[in-house]
């Protein structure tokens, strides 16, 4: 996918920089530079250039070249989606650091919105989780500095640090009369993705905290650990995807391996060029890194292919979580407990740049087997459970469609509500039957934790109505 696209992208940025540096139109206004033969908008650009010059002329204070035009092409990408972003050399930097594990600052997820930092998840057992920080809180200020005016990657800088070192976070809470001020230090954050925790003899809850590059190797390895355990006997398993909100596609693709045939289809995409458009099977060469790599999901229990199987989302859930939960709930594989995910139905394409730099590009729409979009709709649950009050207000109730700039959903506009106006994927799955009740009142055992909770033994009602279906199922003939 990168090669024609970052193609494309180094033509676009060398032509936005020929124009504001040299003011020279006609050198670089040749169709043949621009995609689909499509002439740039030269007006436009004139109006750009005056712009450039009239700052560098006039404005109160000197202003480098560099930063101007940085902050230029920074604007041009995020006024595209929510999800598109221009990453110099630190943000690129942290972005890999991010994908692979390992990586310094408090712990959290985070996005823009309305000129402020938005919460979208602590991740466990990090000083933001230890700390109480919850999804849907909106940082203002970062020790004695306001967030208003920042860009995103300017706040995710003054969060990184040395670990140790303290900041402060003042933070707006939904039915908070007054800001939260809360210190904490900052740390290596060494993400461990996956956690396997046995509930009672038979059942257990693998949680995913984030889709890594070693998160399928991972789950695997999970999986056969909890076979071990009991004896190649288990009763059922919970995938708890709760408040994760994604990251690689490839390991979404190996996680919904595990408990998918191989061929099945987990999802496929579409963009305008061609690079765009991929039907990611369970099939090595869309869950593995590399052909040389091993291939993690043939020495798999016998059996782990017809467990019982429920997924735990909530609002939180995004992106490569709804991935797997979509193409588990298609193929009629698992249950789906909670309420409605987050809905970033699109795909990022990272696009490395001269200089160690990078952009982060919007290239496509994902559907689920079926044909579903889930883009700015969320994955509806086959099971509505709603967590407790406060893990609701918590969140704040935001999901994709509020956020500004959001892309629209394909589906919407068709004849029926919910009908796809694109042509589902072969071999995709019919709709999903009618799941039965869950009852929700059976508890058994001692609480269990809930993600991104401070504390380790607090109530979690979703995860003991996924619990109570597990064994209504282990009581049925098979």
């Amino acid at each position: 996918m990168v090669g024609p696209l970052k193609k494309l992208g180094l033509i676009l940025l060398g032509a936005l920089l020929g124009f504001a540096l040299t003011l020279n139109f006609s050198a670089v206004a040749d169709k043949s530079t621009t995609p689909a033969g499509t002439p740039l908008p030269i007006e436009d650009l004139r109006v750009f250039s005056e712009i450039f010059g009239r700052i560098k002329s006039d404005y109160v204070e000197p202003v480098d070249d560099h930063k101007l035009i940085k902050e230029a092409i920074t604007g041009m990408v995020a006024g595209l989606d929510p999800h598109s972003a221009y990453l110099d050399q630190e943000a690129y930097k942290e972005l890999q650091d991010g994908t692979q594990g390992e990586f310094g600052g408090l712990g959290i997820e985070v996005t823009m919105e309305d000129g402020l930092v938005k919460v979208v998840t602590p991740i466990d057992d990090t000083p933001a989780s230890k700390a109480g920080i919850k999804s849907g809180d909106y940082i203002i200020k970062l020790d004695d500095a306001a967030i208003k005016g920042m860009t995103l990657n300017d706040a995710v800088k003054r969060m990184r640090g040395k670990p140790d070192t303290p900041i402060t976070l003042t933070i707006l809470r939904k039915n908070e009369p007054k800001p939260l001020v809360i210190t904490l230090k900052r740390a290596i954050i060494k993400m461990k993705s996956v956690k396997l925790k046995e509930l009672e003899p038979g059942y257990g809850e693998i949680r995913i905290s984030q889709f890594q590059e070693h998160t399928g190797e991972d789950l695997a390895n999970a999986v056969a650990q909890f076979y071990k355990d009991n004896k190649d006997q288990p009763k059922g398993l919970i995938l708890d995807l709760r408040n994760n909100p994604g990251g690689l596609l490839n390991a979404a693709v190996g996680v919904a391996g595990v408990f998918l045939p191989p061929e099945s289809l987990v999802v496929y995409t579409e963009g305008r060029v061609a690079d765009a458009k991929m039907h990611l099977t369970v099939t090595p060469e869309n869950y593995l890194r590399d052909a040389s790599e091993k291939d993690y999901l043939t020495d798999l229990p016998k059996g782990i292919k017809k467990l019982p199987l429920v997924v735990l989302v909530n609002g939180g859930s995004a992106s490569a979580s709804e991935i797997v939960a979509g193409a588990l709930q298609d193929h009629h594989r698992a249950l789906i407990l909670g309420v409605r995910t987050f809905g970033k139905g699109s795909v990022q394409t990272i696009l490395p740049l001269s200089g160690n730099t990078a952009l982060k590009l919007t290239t496509a729409r994902y559907f689920t087997p079926n044909g579903r979009s889930i883009q700015a709709k969320g994955i509806e649950p086959d099971k509505v459970m709603p967590d407790d009050a406060d893990a609701v207000e918590a969140t704040l109730g935001i999901h994709e469609s509020d956020l500004t700039g959001h892309l629209s959903n394909p589906t919407d506009g068709a004849a029926d509500k919910g009908e796809a106006t694109v042509k589902p994927a072969e071999n995709g799955a019919t709709t999903p039957p009618v799941q039965p009740a869950v009852p929700a009142t059976e508890k058994t055992g001692k609480p269990a934790h809930k993600p991104g909770a401070k504390g380790d033994e607090l109530p979690d009602p979703q995860l003991d109505a996924a619990r109570a279906y597990l064994k209504q199922e282990a009581t049925k003939p098979h």
